[in-house]
């Protein structure tokens, strides 16, 4: 490897550098100091370049058949530079007591050595010796890359999860993960066993799968699978996963996602833009089908549902989801305009993330002021209708100085829009998400069936109804699947390739889904696996939660009451948990001997 072109030979390894400094700690210091002070300019002199840039000025050996010294070189920085060879020493040179730099070169030549400093008594050198022998040599904290990557015990700390593991990176209990009310792209699942069990489904497999579906029929698959293969219950389980409910269905047009579909749907053939019949038929059957929707979800016969716009996403939960008491509809992002209609149908709403902010705010003003927290809102309720009698009076210094006819002054239109300016940097923003409980969820409903607004008037989307996304069946809905594919690639390693298996899950993943296959992985593929998660973004704020959590006897009485919602008993009691990730979402979940760890 030394005789390679552009190899140093000043390079070592740190495994290397550790065994030299072992020798040195064994060896004599006043032997080895006496080797540096007599060392001739063509021995090779430990923390010296090998490659210097040319022989010193004025010494012998410099000749007509000599390389020539290089001109950018400077000859104080590879010969007279003691300090800098001190420095270049490896650790644990304690036995060394006595340094002696290489001569400095002068216009006579080379002039004697200069020692360091006063040279140490024969007891100091005894005791550095005695201390350097007990210290066995190691590297220390912050010496080494390696100590970011591995723990105390020598292991990756990322595949461990514990208690104290960092943010980001959070370990949950072995039993389950925070639920995930963010509608998915895409899975892209990988695992070292293979994904054989999900390829090529028999026409009795996939019938019985989607009987079961309709049914509301789970089975119970035993914990050990000797060959996933060939089960047929497992197979069977997937297919049933893999199923969902959407209306309206064409099978020409992508309808998920709806925000931002423009590029997808450009090109396609749609007969209802010019055929206003054609479109309040396509708005009658959906209207029928959200109201049949709602009545489920009411009932708690349906968990939740979707309704997916052209500009933002409605969530529909029945009471006992995500720590709630009643039926709820979370909306994001909204608009002022749409805000404002919602106000005038009498609808009563909040803005979790906003009243949040606030309330942190106040907080941080009153730990500031030492204040009590009701005094201080107290305090800005006063400021906010003091603002509101300076914006009637606020031009009345005009008319003391009588100047009132010569300034034009605003008209009422541009104080109330002065005053919505807040709320209006709000549109389309995270922030702007929209809370409705109990009955006004009802008065919801059939806002958005009046609503013009819920449908585009122009563009490739317009007089197309929205999406209807459910886990059960409803009046109107058309029975869909996910698209599984399984790929076998070739990774390299040390010794070769070996193979690694994946499955890509793709279409409108609800949390539901992503429960189910998560349990039928643990038991086909052992137990280790890992999910990346590709979310649709504007969904991400459906995480946030709604409200204190409740009592566990309350918990599981809601809990019994929705076990006809057409959901697995398992997958109810995860998205009946309070809501546990905020604003943020699933990023990727891993499985390693049966327990779960998960990143956002």
């Amino acid at each position: 490897m030394s005789e390679q072109e552009g190899y140093s030979p000043s390079f070592k390894r740190p495994a290397d550098i550790l065994r030299i400094c072992r020798k040195r700690t064994r060896s004599e210091g006043v032997g080895a100091a006496g080797r540096v002070a007599g060392s001739s300019p063509g021995v090779s002199v430990p923390g010296v370049r090998p490659f210097s840039p040319g022989p010193l000025f004025g010494s012998p050996s410099q000749s007509g058949g000599v390389k020539r010294r290089n001109p950018f070189a400077n000859i104080e920085n590879t010969h007279s530079k003691p300090k800098r060879r001190g420095a270049m020493s490896v650790r644990g040179d304690a036995d060394h007591t006595e340094r002696k730099p290489v001569c400095e070169a002068g216009e006579d030549g080379p002039s004697a050595p200069v020692p360091l400093g006063e040279p140490l008594t024969q007891a100091e050198r005894a005791d550095q010796k005695l201390s350097a022998a007990q210290k066995p040599l190691s590297l220390k904290h912050g010496d080494s890359v390696f100590d970011d990557l591995f723990s105390d015990e020598g292991r990756p700390s990322a595949a461990y999860p514990s208690d104290n593991a960092p943010a980001g990176n959070e370990a949950t209990p072995p039993g389950d993960y925070p639920a995930d009310w963010s509608l998915k792209t895409r899975l892209l699942i990988m695992s070292p066993f293979t994904f054989s069990w999900a390829e090529h489904l028999k026409a009795q497999e996939e019938a019985q799968g989607l009987t079961h579906s309709c049914r509301a029929i789970h089975c119970s698959l035993p914990a050990p699978i000797q060959e996933p293969r060939t089960s047929v219950e497992l197979r069977c389980a997937f297919q049933q996963c893999l199923v969902y409910w959407q209306h309206p269905s064409l099978s020409w047009l992508p309808l998920f996602p709806r925000i931002g579909a423009e590029k997808k749907l450009s090109g396609k053939s749609m007969p209802w833009l010019q055929d206003e019949a054609l479109q309040q038929s396509l708005m009658n059957d959906w209207s029928q089908s959200v109201t049949s929707l709602y009545s489920l979800v009411r009932t708690r016969l349906c968990p939740f549902f979707y309704l997916c716009t052209y500009q933002f996403t409605v969530l529909f939960r029945a009471a006992g989801m995500s720590g709630t008491d009643g039926i709820t509809a979370v909306l994001s992002p909204s608009t002022l305009g749409l805000r404002e209609a919602m106000r005038a149908e009498g609808i009563e709403f909040t803005l979790p993330l906003l009243e949040e902010k606030k309330k942190t705010e106040d907080h941080g003003k009153c730990e500031q002021t030492e204040e009590p927290y009701t005094e201080v809102k107290e305090q800005s309720e006063a400021e906010d209708d003091k603002d509101d009698d300076d914006d009637d009076a606020s031009f009345s210094w005009l008319k003391e100085m009588g100047v009132q006819d010569q300034i034009n002054k605003p008209d009422s239109v541009s104080i109330k829009l002065r005053k919505e300016h807040r709320e209006v940097q709000l549109d389309r923003r995270p922030q702007s998400m929209v809370l409705v409980k109990g009955t006004d969820t009802f008065t919801l409903l059939n806002f958005f069936i009046n609503y013009k607004g819920l449908v585009a008037a122009s563009g490739v989307q317009a007089g197309l109804p929205p999406t209807l996304l459910a886990p059960v069946a409803f009046r109107g809905a058309t029975l869909q699947t996910l698209k599984a594919r399984s790929v076998t690639v070739k990774t390299q390693v040390q010794n070769g390739y070996q193979d690694t298996f994946s499955l890509e899950v793709s279409g409108p993943v609800m949390p539901h889904t992503l429960h189910g296959l998560s349990q039928l992985l643990r038991i086909a593929q052992r137990g280790r696996f890992s999910v990346g998660l590709y979310t649709h973004e504007p969904t991400a704020v459906l995480n946030t939660s709604l409200g204190s959590p409740r009592m566990d006897t309350q918990q599981e009485k809601l809990a019994q009451e929705l076990e006809a919602c057409g959901l697995a008993l398992s997958t109810v009691q995860q998205l009946t948990e309070p809501a546990r990730l905020g604003r943020s979402v699933l990023r990727h979940l891993d499985m390693d001997d049966y327990s779960y760890s998960w990143m956002t």
